[in-house]
Order: structure tokens, then sequence, then C-alpha cells
């Protein structure tokens, strides 16, 4: 029998887009692909030659549990200068991706029956990691009117005995927008442990992202390589923690994951001594997508209170096309051959919602909104037919 906990896992929503898309692929149509968010570009120069020179140079072994000390010290070196807060790389966990991390945080703060905030909507899969460890998951809701802002008032009415963490997520997935100081301090100020994903650092356009570690050095930062240096594949990611838990962390590290790639790691380190030019590039093209995709988003008929400035989405209201988000993003699919994520996905404030990814060329963004176009003009025919 399968346990409860397994049993009760939701589904990823947007890799059942991406899956279904795939298989109308195979049958040969064209899909246009504004679901997935993940990087088109390749690797950094930099990274593919360091993973093929520890490969060729025999480094393929495992490193110590909390990572590389080099890469750990590269991590502590970038924190100090993006940031200006000091990370002692004792302090850092290397993992396979940033997911390990989310889990080991969430471990080492929650009993059962335990309570963690998150915003609602959020991250699609901070539900099921918080579940999955048998605390309860406690939304505060938040509102595209100022950018999907925490408020001091909403999250102090969720505290109680049994809170034991704040999610914050800047750049957000799904909305690509960032936390005001003002919102980070408070959230800092409340005697609560905060876990920051900060994984969306290093793709902001106009302005900077804050590190939680800024305003407290009581925090879990989750981190890693995947969207910055569009190093999906290589599963690389880290943990920064409060001394104290570091040695609870190690030992879940050496059961569960033992080690992160090695080669990866020489890769990581490459990436944060090299890399800065290749990223460079990489959000130069990020926000000239954005930018399109923000005025024509607006021209078909969606609002934008507040134009999303960091990651790679944009998260629209789409209620007035259906109030069932995951049967229109199928549809869209199905007809427009365009991939698109329900709101749904992302917790019930995000129903009505659709979640558009740049991380496409522009071209292929054109083509894909000038579809939607032609979707949006057939069902307001048959609407008034």
């Amino acid at each position: 029998m399968t346990a409860s906990r397994v049993k009760e896992i939701n589904p990823f929503i947007v890799m059942e887009v991406l899956e279904k898309a795939h298989a109308m692929e195979k049958e040969g149509k064209s899909i246009i692909h504004l679901e997935v968010g993940e990087p088109d570009f390749d690797i950094p120069v930099c990274v593919k030659e360091a993973v093929c020179n520890a490969l060729n140079g025999g480094r393929t072994h495992y490193t110590h549990s909390l990572g590389d000390p080099e890469l750990r010290q590269a991590i502590a070196d970038q924190y100090q200068q993006e940031y200006g807060v000091t990370v002692d790389p004792d302090q850092i966990i290397v993992t396979s991706g940033s997911s390990p991390a989310i889990l080991m945080a969430l471990s080492v703060l929650c009993e059962t029956g335990d309570e963690v905030i998150i915003s609602d909507p959020a991250y699609a899969c901070y539900d099921n990691f918080i579940h999955y460890i048998g605390a309860k998951i406690v939304r505060v809701p938040v509102s595209p009117l100022d950018g999907f802002q925490f408020h001091a008032e909403d999250i102090i009415a969720k505290i109680n005995e049994r809170t034991r963490a704040i999610i914050i997520n800047s750049p957000m997935n799904p909305t690509g927008n960032l936390l005001t100081d003002e919102s980070l301090q408070m959230m800092a100020s409340l005697n609560v442990p905060i876990i920051s994903d900060e994984i969306y650092h290093g793709l902001v356009y106009g302005q900077k992202a804050r590190s939680i570690l800024e305003f407290t050095d009581q925090a879990f930062v989750l981190n890693g390589f995947s969207k910055r240096y569009a190093m999906t594949g290589l599963r690389l990611g880290y943990l920064i923690a409060p001394k104290p838990y570091i040695r609870t962390l190690q030992k879940i590290q050496q059961n569960l994951f033992i080690c992160a790639s090695s080669t990866a790691q020489r890769g990581g380190i490459a990436a944060l001594k090299q890399g800065a030019k290749a990223v460079s590039e990489m959000v130069e093209v990020y926000d000239e997508r954005r930018k399109f995709m923000i005025q024509r988003l607006r021209q078909l008929g969606f609002n934008i209170p507040v134009e999303p400035t960091g990651a790679f989405y944009i998260f629209v209201d789409a209620s007035h096309l259906s109030s069932d988000s995951y049967h229109l993003a199928f549809d869209i699919l199905e007809k427009a051959h365009v991939g698109v994520t329900p709101g749904i996905d992302f917790g019930p404030g995000g129903e009505g919602y659709l979640r558009f990814s740049y991380a496409n060329s522009l071209e292929n963004i054109t083509e894909g909104l000038n579809r939607l176009e032609k979707y949006l003009q057939s069902s307001l025919q048959t609407t008034n037919s």
C-alpha cells in the first residue's frame, strides 16, 4: 500500500502541460513553449570547459558532504560582493539542485503538525514539500495590484505557536515580481525563521534583488545555478543556513544525498568566477523579451497592474476568459498549439490566471502570441454567435 504522504502529492501541472505538448510534437504538430520555466540558453562556455576538464582529469569522486570547499568559498565571495553580507563557507551546503535544499531546510525546522506560511499564489512545489514532511500549509493571499507583496498584518494574523517558517521567493515564481525592501525588513523582524528562495537572483531588470541575509543572519537561503547560469540539467544548488543547524543538515545530506555531483560542482566554480559576462548577455536578451511580452499581452486584453522585473515570467488575470485555468491552458494548447501554465498550479489564489514564460526566442514568443490572438478572436466569435 502506498504511503498517504506520497499518495496525496499533487502533480506539477506545468510538467503535465509540457508532456502533453511533447506528445503533440511527436504527432507532427508545431508547439510554441511559453509554459516551462527553463532557460533556452546553452550553459556558459567556461562551465562546459570546467565540467569536461573535471571528467578528463578524474575529478569524478565524492566531494565533502557539505560540498567542494572551493565552491563554498566562491559562493561566500559572491554573497559578499553582491549583497555586502559575510557568509562563512561552513554555513553552506551544496546540493543537487535547490529542491533538496528546500526539503532539508523544512526538515530541520518542522515537526509533524507544525505550520509553514507561504504566499498565495506561490511556487507550485512548496505545497508538496510542506505536506511531505508532515507540516501544514498556511496561505497568505497576495494581490497583483501592489506586485504581490506580503503585508505585515496579513502575516501576523497567521502566526501562532506552531508557526515554524515563512517561505519567500523574490524574484517570484510565478509572478516575476520582487519583494520590496520594506516587506523583507518586516519579515526579518517577526522572529520566525525565513526560508528565502533566491534562485532567480541575477535575472533582474532595472533594479536590484535584495537577499534576506541583508536584513537578518538568522535565515535560510536557497539558491543555485539552474536559472542564472542556464545549468538546469547539471542539478546544482545550495543552502545557506545559520550555524547551529549545519551539523544536522550535514547528517541529512550524508544519509539522503551523500554529496552533489563532483563534476557539476567544478562547473559551478567556473560559473561564479568566469560566468558574469554570459549572464549579462542573457539578462539583456531576457529583458528585451520581457518588454515585448508585456506590451503584447496588454494588447491582447490582459491586465498587468505592476510590471514584473525579475525571473522570466508574466502572470496575468485570464478570468475574463474562464474561471477554470486548468481547462483553459489545455484548451489553448489543443487549439492554438501554445503551451502556457494554468494559475491553479500555484495555489487557490492563482486560479483564473495564466503564467507566460519568456524563456524562449523572441521569434517564438511573437509566433506564440499571434497564435493566442487568433485563439482569443475565435473564442469571442463563438461566444457572440
